[in-house]
């Protein structure tokens, strides 16, 4: 069971270090999100998002080997998606482009969803008494 909760965060851990790449700026946000970024401030809101993710990708990471810090990792990787699943349904539209992420996103939720019923039934088993 800890085999597989470790693969699922680090599954999810991945989709998170793939924004990392928008710190480098418009030319990178434009080909991950399919937008084209003209207002400085916004392409400042965006990069520090980036950075954001790659400190929630980081904590994903080492929290897959760090049994102690899983649950925390596997609450606040669903915060992320979630809260963007929620943002982006309310759209009217969805473009391509975001609609990848929206897909990536769905993704990551059934493998946060998985690695928390898997981390749940590792601490179940850890507490029943052995027989014998």
């Amino acid at each position: 069971m800890q085999r597989l909760v470790t693969a699922m965060l680090l599954v999810v851990a991945v989709f998170h270090w793939l924004p990392l790449a928008g710190v480098l700026g418009a030319d990178r946000l434009a080909t991950l999100y399919g937008v084209a970024v003209v207002d400085p401030e916004l392409l400042v809101l965006l990069r520090h998002r980036a950075i954001l993710f790659g400190l929630l990708a980081a904590y994903l990471s080492v929290a897959a080997f760090r049994p102690a810090w899983q649950p925390l990792a596997l609450a606040a990787g669903a915060v992320s998606v979630v809260s963007f699943l929620v943002l982006a349904a309310a759209l009217p539209t969805v473009g391509s482009a975001l609609q990848r992420v929206v897909l990536a996103d769905w993704v990551a939720l059934a493998c946060l969803a998985v690695g928390t019923a898997a981390r749940w039934q590792w601490s179940r088993m850890r507490r029943l008494p052995h027989a014998g």
